[in-house]
């Protein structure tokens, strides 16, 4: 119960009770101080703001992982309300994983997606470096295995399925099923075609997010997502692919990327799970 002048919060994930007039003093009386970053209502700060009641507050020591319960805790307060349940129980597949699907891959792990299945079939060589998400001391490894044990250091509470695989029409419903949404990031034009053309007679309600064009440099604003049909969208410029002389840069994939990732993100949002 409740005293005169107290108002309850939760603090790194449990209810607390506190006559504290606002986070600084919080803070200052449940912390050790040092080098801490603390959380109000997902805003790092260390004003002096007045406590109303349920405010969400973290204290996060530098350099220290924290427990499952409140790196959940911290993620679901940095996020819109209620979102993060349903990133946390969504699954996403991406197909393909160089430089638009690695990047989707760390974008969805650091908002929070619950499960991400990584198909692949390549191994890490080092063309791969100048726009996918992999390091100098992957160089060899198979792409899923590199870029699950990157999700890792990024998240361990993320659960990744590596599926060293090369998508063929024959094995499209085994790969993709029991996801929520799948993004398409393949670099060969006849696997792009063949996965558009053909995912839907296996999942028709499950949202299917493609790329196209994507190469070069310039115009930002140019990337776009563009809605297709109900459950399929195109990313990209839809008219720049690769060729000779034309190559693939990090700042345009990456672009895409983004445009794919936020589209999971916004379509769980809505999404009933």
């Amino acid at each position: 119960m409740l005293e005169v002048g107290e108002v309850k919060v939760i603090f790194n994930g449990e209810v607390i009770h506190t006559s504290a007039k606002d986070s600084l003093e919080f803070f200052t009386s449940h912390t050790q101080g040092g080098d801490e970053v603390w959380i109000l209502n997902g805003f790092a700060t260390k004003e002096p703001i007045a406590l109303q009641e349920n405010d969400e507050l973290f204290c996060i020591k530098k350099g220290v992982l924290p427990k499952e319960e409140v790196l959940e805790s911290m993620m679901r307060a940095r996020h819109t309300p209620k979102l993060h349940h349903k990133l946390k129980s969504a699954k996403v597949a991406i197909c393909g994983l160089g430089g638009l699907g690695s990047h989707i891959a760390i974008m969805l792990a650091r908002v929070g997606v619950g499960t991400l299945r990584l198909i692949d079939f390549d191994s890490i060589e080092p063309s791969n470096l100048n726009r996918q998400s992999y390091m100098v001391e992957d160089l060899g490894k198979p792409k899923t295995k590199a870029l699950a044990e990157q999700i890792t250091r990024i998240n361990p509470f993320i659960t990744t399925e590596p599926l060293h695989l090369k998508i063929e029409q024959d094995n499209i419903k085994q790969a993709l099923d029991g996801v929520d949404i799948v993004c398409e990031a393949f670099d060969n034009a006849h696997t792009k075609a063949m996965l558009a053309q053909s995912f839907h007679t296996f999942f028709p309600d499950t949202p299917l997010i493609c790329a196209s064009g994507l190469a070069g440099f310039g115009d930002s604003n140019t990337i776009r997502t563009k809605k297709i049909t109900p459950y399929l969208y195109v990313c990209g410029d839809l008219e720049n692919g690769a060729q000779v002389g034309r190559g693939l840069m990090a700042p345009r994939v990456v672009l895409c990327a983004a445009h794919q990732a936020n589209l999971v993100v916004e379509l769980l949002s809505s999404k009933g799970i």
